[in-house]
């Protein structure tokens, strides 16, 4: 797999090596980024741009990954929820309510992801989304 193919094709699989990989890139962008809005060396609407360019590779990594869990793409849409549920405003609902349903489930999603995603083997083998993944080339 190429390096274009990684961060733009959202077919095939990638195993856990490359899923981290881009995950830690991902998590060194965000901090860069946060960094230079926090000390107003760039504009928020810059780094606001930035994230929304960076979701589409990071879409592509996510949905190749369930691939090779043998998962169709559509489980990403749980990250969406999770982040729907964590940023509502839960205030007309009893205090118990607002921590289970702003807190708990989103918090739940997020670990049962990162579990699934990162720490465990893709399936051996072929499956339906394609042969076992090769490590992608960065040269």
């Amino acid at each position: 797999m190429t390096l274009q193919q990684w961060c733009f094709s959202f077919k095939g699989r990638i195993g856990r090596r490359d899923f981290l990989l881009w995950i830690g890139i991902w998590l060194a962008l965000m901090a860069v980024a946060f960094t230079l809005a926090n000390y107003q060396l760039v504009a928020i609407q810059s780094i606001a741009f930035f994230i929304v360019v960076l979701l589409w590779p990071t879409a592509a990594v996510l949905v190749k990954r369930l691939h090779d869990r043998n998962k169709a793409g559509w489980w990403a849409l749980l990250l969406i929820l999770a982040w729907v549920l964590a940023a509502g405003n839960w205030q007309m609902l009893a205090p118990i309510w607002q921590w289970g349903v702003g807190r708990f489930i989103p918090s739940l999603i997020m670990v049962m992801m990162a579990l699934d995603l990162g720490a465990f083997v893709g399936t051996p083998g072929e499956n339906r989304f394609g042969p076992e993944p090769e490590p992608v080339k960065f040269r």
